[in-house]
């Protein structure tokens, strides 16, 4: 019987090592189907199971096999699995599970090993090597609001963990820097500011309030609008003042949008929807060789099946639209980017324009038809940001609610918390006010990721500042406590992990060991079905296993004190990993 030692390749995920183990097993047990995958997962009755003799007697039960059920089919393939370290034994359940337990001396090995060789030796490989992720996104002369606010966090997220899993990651922030409102700024700003080149962020004032008044004037004065409509054309003809004056604007925006993204810590390249006007009539005109645009009252369409509007691609006053730009951003992603999955997030309001667009790329052969395959689109919507009423989140005075607003209020009120409870006292103002912002942005952030994207979600700063529950604030609190369990026990933690030995005797040891080694296979998970949420819930449950083993096992001054001090080094390590994917400052003291 072959002997299979541990992976290098799955090092740290042990779903993907049996995967390895049980498809030696299956090619064995029935060497004529080879196309079976395996079909790991963690088990109810052992540490995982294998589900694939159930599957595998539909498939073989007609074709005079020797089996007499998937009982016998699991039976075969435990014998026909390979002898490996991390199995301790095998059983079969009900009709044919394939129960495994591991191996309690190589679950702590491999946790001594990522204590000396480093958590990213645990990160999962995923078959894409270059992503794009499109996401935040906010139009120019427009304030970042709570509609911002999910793209962002979800969207740096999955940023995060693609790059982790070794993917290398073109954060695209693909502004709306282009368009009909920019002739109505601009002459605005011709109004107000006659010499240009001495407007300053000062002298505008407020962005937003610059575009509501340009917008007032717009929709009151004919005169006025005429002359915006006429700056549109000036600045898509590429007049040198035009274009000098949407600069200006552009930039000023930019210098908002920079200090929300850090104090989020949330890094982005903008390519905005100006980078591809260049590209956008030869990305029309192949199209067009290739038989899909077609005329429709005056405008260039797409037909696309299952539709009953046509995709405009070329307005009837001859103009481009969002579909024109977002075909030829696809474009370039695919080729001059050389991007293999390529990933936008925006509300789930824009699926349909999506859906359209993705499969006017597939009629174009840009995209294989098969939505699995590489070079692939994924569309990650998410549902909206709630009020108390259930409806959209506004303020009293029913505006949008500002982002920077939001990112202050959950500092202040973190600030006010830890001061209650005398931290002001104990710390540096430095100190107070790093905590206050690690915690408050955090808080913020978890409270969105927690959520399945999916479904909206009521935004409550009572229920995301709470400290108690799953909140990031409790979960900062049980990492602190973790810090602060190690340095009580006054030992070197480095030393002991060069020389000290784990040992997963006890039930909530190995409970513990178990959850730690469901990491990597975690955050593939994540990745794979682009929901945050999947690695949020883990490391809630990392902080549930941990206060098990806490309550049940002492761990300074006991005779296990160093395995158990290597174990709670270990989780501290694992969760600031997770904090990290998640955007969030860990923090060591409360």
């Amino acid at each position: 019987m072959a002997t299979i030692v541990a992976n290098k390749e799955f090092t740290g995920n042990p779903r993907r090592q049996l995967a390895k183990l049980f498809d030696v097993s299956l090619k064995l047990t029935v060497p004529d189907e080879p196309n079976v995958e395996p079909l790991i997962e963690p088990g109810k009755f052992g540490d995982y199971q294998c589900n694939n003799a159930m599957g595998l007697w539909s498939i073989i039960k007609g074709k005079g096999t020797q089996f007499k059920g998937p009982p016998a089919v699991g039976q075969a393939l435990i014998k026909s699995l390979p002898t490996s370290e991390m199995v301790e034994s095998c059983s079969i359940a009900g009709p044919g599970f394939v129960n495994v337990v591991l191996s309690a001396k190589w679950m702590a090995k491999s946790i001594e090993n990522m204590l000396i060789d480093g958590i990213d030796t645990w990160a999962p490989t995923l078959s894409v090597k270059r992503a794009v992720v499109d996401f935040s996104s906010p139009n120019i002369a427009k304030e970042m609001h709570v509609g911002h606010l999910r793209s962002t966090i979800i969207g740096d997220t999955l940023a995060r963990m693609l790059e982790y899993s070794k993917v290398e990651v073109l954060r695209r922030n693909h502004v709306g820097d282009w368009g009909t409102q920019f002739g109505m700024l601009i002459e605005f700003l011709f109004e107000k500011f006659p010499d240009t080149d001495s407007v300053t962020e000062t002298a505008i004032g407020d962005l937003q309030m610059f575009y509501k008044k340009s917008k007032l004037k717009f929709d009151l004065d004919p005169e006025f609008k005429e002359k915006a409509q006429q700056a549109v054309v000036r600045l898509q003809g590429g007049d040198p003042v035009y274009r000098k004056a949407w600069a200006k604007i552009c930039e000023i925006s930019r210098n908002e949008f920079a200090k929300v993204y850090q104090r989020l810590r949330v890094e982005l390249e903008e390519k905005g929807e100006s980078f591809y006007n260049p590209y956008i009539a030869n990305v029309i005109e192949e199209l067009s060789s290739k038989g899909l645009v077609e005329e429709s009252k005056g405008a260039r369409v797409i037909f696309i099946e299952g539709f009953k509007a046509p995709l405009i691609v070329v307005k009837s006053d001859g103009g481009f639209n969002y579909a024109s730009t977002d075909l030829t951003a696809l474009w370039y992603r695919l080729n001059e980017e050389k991007a293999e999955w390529i990933i936008y997030l925006t509300d789930f309001g824009q699926q349909q324009h999506f859906h359209m667009f993705f499969k006017a790329a597939r009629k174009a052969g840009w995209l294989p038809d098969d939505d699995k395959t590489y070079p692939r689109v994924n569309h990650v919507g998410f549902g909206l940001v709630l009020g108390d009423d259930n409806k959209r989140f506004r303020t009293r005075s029913t505006e949008v609610v500002r982002l920077v607003d939001l990112l202050d209020e959950a500092k202040d009120r973190s600030k006010a918390a830890l001061i209650e409870r005398g931290k002001d006292k104990e710390w540096t103002p430095e100190e107070l006010d790093q905590t206050a912002e690690s915690v408050g942005y955090g808080a913020l952030k978890y409270a969105d990721l927690k959520t399945n994207r999916l479904t909206g979600y009521t935004f409550s700063f009572d229920q995301m500042l709470n400290d108690k529950g799953d909140t990031a604030v409790y979960l900062l609190y049980a990492h602190a406590r973790i810090c602060s369990i190690i340095r009580k026990s006054g030992k070197d933690i480095d030393e002991l992990k060069k020389t000290g030995k784990i040992a997963l005797d006890h039930a909530a040891e190995r409970a513990l060991g178990l959850h730690l080694l469901q990491f990597a296979e975690t955050v593939e998970e994540a990745c794979t079905t682009l929901l945050p949420n999947v690695l949020c819930k883990y490391l809630y449950y990392l902080s549930e296993e941990f206060t098990k083993f806490y309550s049940s096992c002492q761990v300074n001054g006991s005779a296990e004190e160093t395995s158990r001090l290597l174990l709670c080094e270990a989780t501290a390590i694992v969760m600031r990993k997770c904090f990290h994917l998640l955007g969030i400052t860990p923090v060591y003291k409360l």
